[in-house]
């Protein structure tokens, strides 16, 4: 990451470890429609963007029901389970080392902005980051334009930023957006899924610090 001042971190599955409580989200909802239930292996290879093709999946008809139905009432339940959620055990002492080497650093997430707000605040993290862009619905379909509207606001070579994240989204949002991508093989999707884009994996935040030298 040599000659690159500027971090944008992913939120969820990246800073905010919530696998488990997306897996029992959705688990609730396909028991709610007599369908199996996935584990975490199921899930971590299945979850996609948009996540309308991820309920596919897992089981969900949309011929019975339209989308908008068991996505709001993941996020329902995913706003009850998420206060017990807590960020990973390396993402603040990551955070400040970063801030300490000179990094200036930001969030761009597809959680609903207002409630990443929430989050954000919650963890007592705020100061950390400069810029915090969410998108405004709740059905997750991508961040790439958000990321455009993020990238406009800011002085500098795009060269000089390095988004990190956990999906090939992820990748995906980079590659529009013209930036470097760390990916992070611990968050919602597998290891085997990451390396296939080509990027950078690293299995901590941990081993991310060696890179921001």
């Amino acid at each position: 990451m040599q000659n690159q001042n500027t971090i944008i971190w992913d939120w969820n599955g990246t800073l905010l470890n919530d696998i488990t409580i997306c897996i029992d989200a959705i688990n609730l909802l396909l028991s709610n429609r007599n369908k199996a239930a996935i584990d975490e292996i199921t899930y971590r290879e299945i979850f996609t963007f948009p996540v309308r093709d991820y309920y596919v999946k897992a089981g969900f008809d949309f011929d019975d029901e339209p989308f908008e139905k068991p996505a709001l009432e993941f996020i329902q339940e995913y706003e009850k389970l998420v206060e017990g959620a807590s960020l990973f055990d390396d993402a603040r002492e990551t955070l400040e080392y970063a801030n300490r080497m000179g990094y200036e650093q930001m969030i761009l997430s597809a959680m609903h902005h207002d409630f990443l707000m929430k989050l954000v605040r919650q963890h007592a993290i705020g100061h950390f980051f400069t810029r915090i862009s969410g998108i405004g619905d709740h059905y997750a379909s991508g961040k790439a334009e958000i990321g455009q509207q993020l990238l406009a606001s800011l002085n500098g070579g795009r060269n000089k930023i390095t988004l990190v994240g956990d999906t090939v989204h992820d990748h995906e949002v980079g590659k529009a957006l013209g930036i470097d991508v760390i990916l992070v093989a611990r968050g919602h999707q597998s290891e085997k899924r990451l390396r296939q884009t080509g990027c950078r994996v690293v299995g901590t935040l941990g081993d991310l610090k060696a890179l921001l030298q």
